[in-house]
């Protein structure tokens, strides 16, 4: 397995398709990352040579903001949108869907387990 970004990437995988385990990076910029490193797309991890993986981790580094970096500029946006009192920090902070997705029916991803909720008995006369 080759280890870039502090990531093991699978050696069996395509180089475009192995690097999307990475954290911050996608198809699109995987693509980019492998034909500025002068690598083949089809080319398989345990086939790069040690310069190509080494021009890989130094083009990832220099260029692109990936796991741990990446992860607390995420937090600390949420944050930010909750300390303001935004909508979209007030949703955060209710652990609702906060783009704009209607909760009746569904959402139970962000909801959490369904809470049944008792019914109030009639008073009698």
């Amino acid at each position: 397995m080759a280890r870039i970004a502090g990531v093991d990437i699978p050696d069996k995988k395509r180089g475009e398709i192995a690097l999307t385990y990475i954290f911050g990076i996608g198809r699109r910029s995987a693509q980019h990352i492998l034909t500025q490193a002068g690598v083949n797309l089809d080319k398989k991890v345990n086939e790069w040579t040690d310069d190509e993986s080494n021009t890989i981790r130094s083009i990832i580094s220099a260029e692109y903001r990936v796991e741990g970096v990446l992860k607390s500029e995420v937090q600390l946006s949420i944050k930010r949108l909750m300390d303001i009192g935004s909508y979209r920090g007030l949703r955060h902070r209710k652990g609702l869907p906060v783009r704009g997705q209607r909760t009746k029916n569904n959402t139970r991803t962000r909801k959490g387990k369904r809470k049944t909720v008792a019914n109030k008995k009639k008073a009698t006369k």
